[in-house]
């Protein structure tokens, strides 16, 4: 039985998710932003025969002192993680900048789970793993954007956050490579979630295929040596991110902003 968090386990891919892993008797530690949907996952999850101990943890990952306090209360009460599987994100969104002036996109699907990630590394198990949700979307990464300093439409920030997060996991390997694995993963394009729902109209497809994929990042022997990587699961298989991954001084740039981000909010 492994201890997993899972991020953005309310709905879609990361319900999905937690309900597969339960059904293997697996410690879910489940979070969500919406008390009233948390509550409904943790009954759902629960019920799946053979569930092993659910807990729940809220917090509004577009708040990075509400991030930096989800880390404290997991800690406080954890003193070890096996995997964390970073499935939050957003898309298309009623207000795009947040309370800090921030772009919505790229703190919660870049941000929050490096800040999340960096305060939980002390309890993660060497041996553990951390996946990290990315996209077939990508798109070089504008520090401007990410700092709020200006704005992008809806597919370019998402876009941008999606490669940014694929850019800081391979950085993480880097830094620590005794471990944890460290790696991002498309699930799959326009699966059936709120997120795609929402931004294209359309139904979607399977989400257990996403949910599938995530979990054999999170438990399987293909992904034990995967630290750095990114998987692609539209092919199928290992690729290469887009190539502005590469760009080194963008990825200092990056590295170094989400350094001070994550200083700034204790």
């Amino acid at each position: 039985m492994k201890k997993i968090l899972i991020t953005g386990a309310t709905d879609g891919i990361g319900l999905e998710t937690a309900k597969m892993l339960a059904a293997d008797g697996h410690h879910l530690l489940l979070h969500g932003r919406s008390a009233a949907k948390l509550e409904t996952a943790a009954k759902d999850v629960r019920s799946v025969p053979a569930a092993g101990p659910i807990e729940t943890f809220r917090a509004d990952l577009s708040d990075l002192q509400a991030t930096a306090t989800l880390a404290r209360d997991i800690a406080a009460e954890h003193d070890h993680l096996d995997m964390v599987i970073n499935n939050a994100g957003v898309f298309v969104v009623p207000d795009a900048v947040t309370k800090d002036g921030l772009d919505v996109r790229f703190v919660v699907n870049t941000i929050a789970p490096y800040l999340l990630t960096t305060r939980l590394l002390p309890i993660i198990a060497k041996d553990g793993r951390v996946v990290n949700l990315s996209s077939a979307a990508q798109a070089p990464v504008s520090i401007a954007a990410l700092t709020g300093q200006s704005h992008l439409e809806a597919n370019a920030a998402y876009a941008q956050s999606k490669l940014a997060i694929t850019m800081w996991t391979q950085v993480l390997a880097e830094r620590h490579p005794d471990g944890p694995v460290f790696v991002a993963v498309n699930p799959a394009s326009l699966l059936g979630s709120k997120m795609v729902k929402e931004g294209y109209g359309i139904a979607g497809g399977d989400l257990r295929v996403g949910a599938d994929i995530l979990i054999r990042a999170s438990l399987s022997d293909t992904f034990a040596n995967a630290t750095g990587k990114y998987y692609d699961n539209d092919a199928h298989h290992f690729a290469a991110p887009h190539p502005a991954a590469e760009d080194t001084k963008t990825t200092q740039q990056l590295m170094e902003t989400l350094d001070r981000m994550a200083a700034a909010n204790r």
